[in-house]
């Protein structure tokens, strides 16, 4: 149920209950994110008492984390096995903008989002990679629509790109931290514009560490009265 008055934390608003995190990495050992399998069935236990009715593990491929999908695949397969609760697990990836990117999707070597034809991208915070419109366009090409992990944390971003971007056919994914100020204060300002702009198409974690997320979830940083504006992205 959606509160009004003042700030919120977004664990007071029960925003969690049925949610599906688009955006993870729970996934054990694979990246900078959660690290062994026990502290894996930590968070999804966490998941499960807050509600939680879905998370897409969402691991790095990069060129510095060159991550192999039939590892990846292998690695959550494990997971599902340890796993017996009632959070349904699916895997994806976060795919680096970089010339790796380019050789996997060339080779149709990447991890979408299941049978939905959304794959999920990140920048450098303060760089475009070189011909950003032109990847977002291949990505296109080969069948995929591209949705953008924390565009709020893109500083080299502003509303005329964002704009430009979802005309061109790219979706936006919220970090929910985002909104608590977890990146701090500028990061979340724009999180909130483009909230209010109704830019945003998924909504994630991003979650590396469970203490930092279930920290930001009790801050009270968000104004009650833009929590209904969440509802579309929390369960779309």
């Amino acid at each position: 149920m959606f509160l009004f008055g003042g700030k919120r934390a977004l664990s007071e608003a029960g925003v969690l209950r049925g949610w599906t995190d688009w955006h993870s990495h729970i996934l054990p050992g694979v990246d900078d994110g959660v690290r062994t399998l026990e502290e894996s069935l930590a968070v999804l236990a966490w998941y499960e008492e807050q509600g939680v009715r879905e998370v897409w593990l969402t691991p790095h491929i990069m060129e510095d984390v060159p991550n192999e999908t039939g590892a990846l695949r292998e690695r959550f397969a494990a997971l599902c096995a340890a796993y017996s609760g009632p959070v349904g697990l699916h895997l994806a990836a976060e795919h680096m903008l970089d010339p790796l990117f380019a050789e996997r999707l060339a080779a149709g070597d990447v991890l979408p989002y299941g049978d939905e034809p959304w794959l999920l991208v990140e920048t450098s915070y303060f760089n475009p990679p070189m011909d950003l419109d032109g990847l977002l366009e291949e990505i296109r090409t080969r069948g995929y629509r591209p949705l953008l992990a924390h565009p709020e944390r893109y500083v080299y971003m502003q509303m005329a790109d964002y704009e430009r971007l979802a005309a061109d056919g790219t979706a936006f994914q919220l970090n929910l931290p985002s909104l608590a100020g977890a990146y701090g204060e500028p990061v979340r300002r724009k999180a909130m514009e483009l909230l209010r702009a109704g830019l945003y198409d998924r909504c994630g974690s991003d979650l590396h560490r469970l203490s930092h997320f279930s920290g930001a979830m009790q801050q009270k940083a968000l104004p009650a009265k833009s929590l209904p504006l969440l509802s579309a992205i929390l369960k779309p």
